[in-house]
């Protein structure tokens, strides 16, 4: 491969010639061959993005020569159409606080507006990748502010799909409202309850899930660009912050906002924690509906089996006809993986050290990582699984008639000790709850059959009595 020589303030580095890149990503190139991973196109898109806006708002102020500022504009819209995404190639675990990300984006900017501008790359006779398109910026201030930008933007990709599979819940509910079924606590047999009640529950807990994630979304609006190496705005001009802010805001449809106090922006991570606990909550919570729709589907004939999941894959390869719950367990798999990258969040957060914190690319890393799968499993959850499922209404029944926590109801009327007395005469004789109350002649046929309706036993109320 040829090579062109590149000097840099630690002496002279082999650049591949025909790449956009400079000493400085070379350099990162060579010291980090640590995962194999590149930076995702999000994270890619919300840098350039912040440094065009930056670039756009020295210009207007005049401290930006215009020529070379629209050279870089123009740079920055061809990355952001996709064009040179193979320009950057440094590992997502690089060196603290993402100078070289940050300077992989410089230098891809500075060479292609060098080569707009009639000069050539590598050599930054016109623009300099320090100089130009870093004008007014530390990686200080926009690694965290392009981190926030690149995680709200793909946390409101994330909302669609919450909205989506919590619709498909609730549609379930309604669905499945007249399905009377036995209730489980402990995993015995409880009182009855309705299947489109379970599924109700469902979609409020995604739905109290998602309010979470809109907290998280409100602080990662504030950015706390302008602050340049240590929050104070060094280098900077008073009013180019909220220009860049108000720019960022137009572009993406986002109300981004400065940051109140710069210095907090830069020591803290705040809203990256606001985050990970959003993730965190709402994984807990699928996890257990997740679980519990396995319970429900086991089967089919020695298990609850009292819904369906839709088939979309032979379940072994060794016993024929096998179907497994494959896109419930998919998302359990996808969960326990969102839960480690946020802890690996909360970390990262808490290792700031005075003016900054230098452990930012792990926390990209793992914001856009449990983003990017979570937003896709619950697609592809909600489409091949929720909208999809069945329900066994005779077996449901079955179990609701049948469970031995229907005398439940007849605490009201024979007490709570005659009341245990009659479930375990009718486990013992296997009888049925109301074969054994009139065999002890405890009530008569009307009353029994009103106190034992299930149907009457899934709303508030006493049955026959209120």
């Amino acid at each position: 491969m040829d090579y062109r020589i590149e000097p840099d303030s630690l002496g002279e580095v082999k650049v591949p010639s025909n790449v956009y890149w400079g000493s400085q990503t070379e350099r990162s190139r060579q010291l980090f061959k640590i995962s194999g991973l590149q930076p995702d196109s999000k994270m890619v898109e919300a840098y350039i993005l912040l440094k065009k806006c930056c670039t756009e708002s020295n210009v207007e102020l005049g401290l930006l020569d215009s020529k070379i500022g629209q050279a870089i504009v123009q740079a920055a819209d061809e990355i952001l159409g996709g064009a040179f995404r193979d320009q950057f190639p440094i590992d997502v675990f690089h060196m603290g606080a993402g100078t070289s990300f940050n300077m992989n984006c410089n230098e891809v900017l500075a060479n292609r507006a060098e080569e707009i501008l009639g000069g050539k790359i590598g050599e930054y006779k016109i623009v300099n990748a320090n100089d130009h398109p870093n004008y007014a910026q530390s990686t200080n201030d926009t690694f965290p502010s392009a981190m926030r930008i690149m995680s709200r933007i793909t946390l409101g990709e994330l909302l669609i799909s919450v909205n989506e599979l919590h619709s498909a819940f609730e549609s379930k509910a309604i669905e499945f409202d007249r399905v009377l079924k036995s209730g489980r606590t402990h995993l015995q047999d409880a009182v009855p309850i309705r299947l489109g009640q379970e599924f109700a529950a469902y979609a409020k807990a995604v739905e109290k899930s998602k309010t979470w994630m809109l907290y998280a979304a409100k602080d990662l609006e504030e950015l706390g660009i302008g602050g340049s190496a240590a929050g104070t705005g060094l280098n900077t001009d008073p009013s180019y912050r909220f220009k860049v802010v108000k720019k960022l805001s137009e572009q993406t449809g986002i109300e981004f906002r400065p940051a109140d106090d710069l210095r907090e922006a830069m020591q803290s991570n705040l809203a990256m924690s606001a985050l990970a606990s959003a993730l965190r909550i709402f994984s807990l919570e699928l996890t257990r509906i997740a679980n519990d729709l396995r319970l429900l589907c086991s089967g089919p004939l020695t298990g609850m089996a009292e819904i369906i999941l839709p088939p979309v894959q032979p379940g072994s390869s060794i016993m024929p006809g096998k179907i497994n719950p494959s896109m419930a367990e998919n998302l359990n798999i996808v969960l326990y993986q969102v839960l480690g990258q946020c802890q690996t969040i909360d970390y990262c957060v808490q290792a700031g050290q005075l003016e900054l914190n230098v452990m930012m690319p792990g926390m990209a890393f793992a914001a856009r990582f449990a983003l990017r799968i979570l937003t896709n499993t619950l697609k592809t959850f909600t489409e091949n699984c929720v909208v999809g499922i069945q329900a066994d209404d005779e077996r449901c029944l079955h179990y609701a008639e049948t469970s031995p926590s229907l005398a439940t109801a007849l605490n009201v009327y024979i007490g709570y000790k005659e009341a245990s007395h009659v479930v375990k005469t009718a486990l013992k004789e296997k009888k049925t709850i109301p074969q054994v109350v009139r065999e002890m002649g405890l009530m008569d046929d009307e009353t029994l059959a009103i106190a034992l309706d299930p149907s009457l036993l899934t709303e508030p109320g006493i049955p026959g009595k209120s």
